[in-house]
C-alpha cells in the first residue's frame, strides 16, 4: 500500500500557523516580486479567486472582500515543511519527500499490521495538526498513482473528510469516475486534450483503455499510468528519486539593475544556490549557463544574453562556479541596459560517484570546505556564510511588501507571549 500526504494550500496555510488572527479569514500568497497569486486558502477559494492571476488585476477585489495578502515567505515555508516531513516519516519505514508539501509513504512490510487505513490516515492528520497546525489530506492506494488519486479525493471531493482509500476495484471506480482525466498524476495538458478529443474524459475511462494501445499512441509513461490506475505498480522509488539532469536558479529583480557589480552579486548568489543543490544530489557541474535580460515590457529594445562556461574538470565547488560567472560576465553586461532578470543553470551534470579524474589537472573542489559552508548555513540560516562575490548589497532582491515575520528562522521574529 502507498500513501500520499499533501498539505492543503500549503503557503496560505503556513501563513496562518503563527498568526491565529487570520485563521478564519481568506488568505492569498503572491509569487516573486508580488507578481501573481500562487496560493489560495479554502476560504478565499469560495470567493472565486483564481490562482496565477496578476495581483494588480485583483487588488481592489481582494481589498473589498477583506482578503489577507502575503508575500512568499520561503524561509518560513521551508522550516514548516521540514517539521511536517519529520512527523510523516514516523508513520512508515519508507518515506520519500516529493515536493515541499507532498510526501509519499510505502507500506511494504505492513501487511496485516494496519487494520483500518482510514483511521491511520486520520491519525497522521491529527499528529500534523497538533504539532504544526497545518491541515493535510491523506490518500492511500495500491499504487503511487492511485494514492495520488485518493489524495485528490481526500482534499477536493465531498464526503471524504481529508482521508480517502483505494484498496479495491469498487473504491477505485467510485473515485476515478469523479476525477477529470487531466487530474491524473502524469497526464499533462496536451495529453489530456488529446484524450478528451477521443471521448476519454474521466480517470476511470482512462483506466479502461488498453495499456499497449495507449503506449503506441502516446508514450511508455502514459502506458504506465494506465497500468497504475489498474493497481499494477510500475514506478519504483529509484525511478522517482532519479537525480535532476539540470539545475537552475533564476529570479527577477525587485528593481532594475544597471551596474555590473550589482549584476555580478546577483549572479553569484544564484551560482551559490545552484552549487548547493548540485551537492545535495551528489553531482558535479560540467557546463554552466549564465544569463541576464531586460524586461520585454520596458521602453527601448529588449536585451537578453546567455553564455555557457565549460569546466575543465566537473565541480560542485561554489567558489569555482562564482569564478566562472566572473569570466563570462563581461560578455553579458551591456552599459545602459536596465536588467530585469538573471539566472544561473547547471546544464550538464555528472555523478560524483562515477567522476573520471584528469591525470594532469588537479581537483580543487575542496569538499571539506563546501561541507563546512553547507552545515553552518543549515544550522544558522541561509546566508550566514556567503562568498565575497555575493557582496553585501541586496538592492537586487525581489520585492516582498507583504512579507510576514520569519517566526522560526530569524531571532528578531520569534513569537513573543505576554502573560
Amino acid at each position: 500500500m502507498y500513501a500520499l500526504v499533501d498539505a492543503v494550500s500549503f503557503y496560505a496555510s503556513a501563513e496562518k500557523v503563527f498568526d491565529p488572527s487570520i485563521r478564519n479569514k481568506p488568505v492569498v500568497v503572491l509569487t516573486n516580486n508580488d507578481g501573481c497569486i500562487c496560493a489560495v486558502c479554502p476560504i478565499a477559494r469560495k470567493l472565486g479567486i483564481p490562482k496565477f492571476e496578476p495581483y494588480f488585476k485583483l487588488k481592489w477585489f481582494l481589498q473589498k472582500h477583506g482578503v489577507v495578502v502575503r508575500s512568499s515567505n520561503y524561509e518560513l515555508y521551508a522550516d514548516l515543511s521540514e517539521r511536517m516531513m519529520n512527523i510523516i516519516a514516523r508513520y512508515s519505514d519508507n518515506h520519500y519527500v516529493y515536493s515541499i508539501d507532498e510526501s509519499f509513504l510505502h507500506f511494504k512490510n505492513y501487511g496485516g499490521v494496519i487494520k483500518d487505513w482510514h483511521q491511520y490516515g486520520h491519525d497522521i492528520r491529527r499528529a500534523i495538526w497538533k504539532e504544526t497546525k497545518l491541515p493535510v489530506g491523506v490518500g492511500f492506494g495500491t499504487t503511487s498513482t492511485l494514492a495520488k488519486a485518493a489524495n485528490h479525493a481526500a482534499k477536493k471531493l465531498a464526503g471524504y473528510n481529508g482521508v480517502a482509500v483505494i484498496d479495491n476495484a469498487k473504491s477505485g471506480k467510485e473515485i476515478l469516475e469523479k476525477m477529470a482525466v487531466g487530474d491524473v498524476w502524469g497526464i499533462g495538458r496536451k495529453i489530456s486534450k488529446r484524450l478528451t478529443m477521443q471521448g476519454i474524459n474521466t480517470a476511470y475511462q482512462l483506466s479502461l483503455q488498453s495499456p499497449k494501445a495507449i503506449r503506441k499512441e502516446f508514450s511508455v509513461v502514459t502506458e504506465r499510468t494506465v497500468s497504475e490506475l489498474n493497481g499494477i505498480s510500475c514506478l519504483s522509488w529509484d525511478e522517482v528519486k532519479e537525480p535532476k539532469q539540470e539545475i537552475f536558479s533564476t529570479r527577477s529583480f525587485g528593481q532594475r539593475i544597471t551596474d555590473i557589480h550589482t549584476l555580478k552579486s546577483a549572479l553569484s548568489a544564484h551560482g551559490v544556490i545552484v552549487g548547493k543543490k548540485v551537492r545535495q544530489q551528489s553531482s558535479t557541474v560540467k557546463k554552466l549557463m549564465v544569463f541576464a535580460s531586460s524586461s520585454p515590457h520596458d521602453e527601448g529594445q529588449y536585451y537578453k544574453q546567455a553564455m555557457v562556461y565549460r569546466f575543465p574538470i566537473a565541480t560542485d565547488n561554489s567558489c569555482d562556479i562564482a569564478k566562472a560567472i566572473s569570466l563570462v560576465l563581461d560578455d553579458i553586461f551591456v552599459e545602459g541596459v536596465r536588467f530585469y532578470r538573471c539566472g544561473v543553470g547547471a546544464i550538464e551534470l555528472e555523478s560524483r560517484a562515477f567522476q573520471q579524474p584528469d591525470l594532469f589537472m588537479p581537483d580543487n573542489s575542496n569538499p571539506q570546505l563546501m561541507n563546512c559552508l553547507d552545515r553552518i548555513n543549515h544550522r544558522y540560516g541561509q546566508g550566514t556564510l556567503r562568498l565575497g562575490a555575493e557582496g553585501q548589497s541586496e538592492v537586487w532582491q525581489m520585492k516582498r511588501h507583504f512579507l510576514s515575520p520569519q517566526y522560526t528562522s530569524n531571532w528578531r521574529d520569534i513569537p513573543k507571549i505576554r502573560c
